[in-house]
């Protein structure tokens, strides 16, 4: 990762570990990986795999989830939701809009499991809940979207409507809140993952209603400050930054990006300029955050943090934005000094310079891959991209990348990939693998 003499401002992403934890113990706290970036640092995980190489082990999963496992020691944990019970008639739908969802038929059991990353053994399964969703969700989706966070000692699982838990890494609960029901956009669901730094755990709700943020004790889950967001609907999870010594939780919304301090919750500063149906999470480094989206318009900022106080909308603080190309579900990458994001959800990667925006060089059609839900990862001088029907295209970090290796197993990905150590580690809708290199 390169730094920029001129950045005189400390910044850096949040670490997810509680202060008395070993950092060793957690291997992976949350979806983007150790930096919130989709940067593997350390690790080298393989280049080439099939259905018959390189599968240290497959296990076959309960229900549907698309969350991205985290990991501490030698245990993966991951949420997911299974349905039980008679089918039932399917209640018609009720949201504005709503169209491509799921019927909702059978009642859910909401589940935190444990796996065994040396064996790939489910170690523990828990119900938290059980409950007949009131929406379906959008036909690609699942009702155990958001991924899990971990501190070293828990592991802190949100279910959105259906919940927020804190379990030990035995399984046992240790607390849990009811948040209230949100109403997404045309019942398309919920995909919010917490956001965990220094005993604060922060939660987004942006629904039709009253959207709001909370900030929760994660020993307790007592609240320390909840304020509301004049919001709609999004799917963007929360970051937290460091800027000149203090916290800030960094929040993409369809009417303001806003800076809250993770102290008491005020703004600190907002900027407008991202479009409806925001679901790309910011990435933040070498002090800039980086924040985009695409739906009725296309919209990527890049904003300078030092400093940035009130509105910024049009200041020098915007460094660089650019209206093609920009991300729409997968969230950026930010590796080695580069940006790199897919258009829209397909399959057309842009790499830019991540502190002047300049294209290096221009937009490449990502061959063998189709749409993407999860976003990217890099490790080892590699770049990963896991499409939905089960492909994994692997470049090089060169400029323009060049193509590695393009492997397939028989499974669909939402969920993001994880890279610890030598292992590459992917969530499928029926299984979850492990997969690494024979030693």
């Amino acid at each position: 990762m390169l730094f920029w003499s001129w950045l005189v401002v400390a910044l850096w992403i949040a670490p997810m570990q509680d202060p008395s934890e070993p950092t060793s113990a957690i291997a992976w706290p949350q979806w983007r990986g150790p930096l919130g970036t989709g940067e593997a640092p350390g690790a080298d995980p393989p280049i080439r795999w099939s259905e018959q190489e390189n599968v240290r082990w497959k296990t076959p999963l309960p229900g549907l989830g698309h969350s991205t496992p985290v990991v501490v020691g030698s245990r993966l944990f991951l949420t997911a939701a299974v349905p039980i019970g008679e089918m039932l008639p399917a209640r018609p739908e009720t949201a504005p809009g709503a169209h491509d969802n799921l019927p909702v038929t059978r009642r859910h059991r909401f589940l935190v499991l444990a796996v065994d990353r040396d064996t790939g053994r489910i170690a523990w399964q828990r119900t938290v809940h059980e409950a007949l969703p009131y929406e379906g969700g959008h036909v690609s989706g699942s009702l155990a979207s958001a991924s899990p966070v971990t501190d070293g000692k828990r592991v802190f699982a949100s279910f959105g409507s259906y919940g927020l838990y804190a379990l030990d890494l035995e399984g046992e609960l240790i607390w849990q809140r009811d948040l209230g029901r949100l109403h997404s956009k045309h019942a398309h669901g919920e995909g919010s993952s917490p956001a965990l730094f220094d005993g604060t755990l922060v939660v987004n709700a942006d629904h039709e209603e009253q959207s709001f943020l909370v900030a929760l004790d994660a020993a307790t889950g007592e609240t320390r400050w909840r304020v509301e967001r004049d919001e709609v609907t999004s799917w963007a999870s929360p970051i937290v930054v460091t800027v000149d010594g203090r916290a800030q939780v960094i929040v993409a919304g369809t009417q303001r990006v806003r800076a809250y301090d993770l102290e008491d919750g005020r703004v600190i500063w907002e900027c407008g300029g991202l479009s409806h149906n925001v679901v790309a999470t910011p990435v933040a480094g070498d002090g800039l955050v980086f924040v985009g989206s695409s739906y009725e318009k296309r919209a990527l900022l890049a904003i300078r943090l030092a400093g940035a106080r009130g509105d910024i909308t049009g200041s020098k603080h915007v460094v660089w934005s650019r209206r093609h190309r920009t991300p729409y579900v997968p969230s950026p990458l930010l590796y080695g000094g580069a940006l790199y994001f897919l258009s829209h959800y397909q399959g057309i990667l842009t790499r830019v310079d991540a502190p002047t925006g300049a294209e290096q060089p221009g937009p490449m059609r990502l061959p063998g891959v189709t749409d993407f839900y999860a976003s990217p990862l890099a490790a080892a001088g590699r770049l990963y991209f896991v499409d939905r029907d089960g492909s994994t295209l692997v470049l090089t970090d060169d400029a323009p990348p060049q193509r590695l290796a393009l492997n397939r197993l028989d499974d669909q990905f939402s969920a993001s990939p994880v890279a610890i150590d030598r292992e590459l580690l992917l969530r499928g809708e029926r299984f979850l693998y492990c997969l690494a290199e024979k030693r």
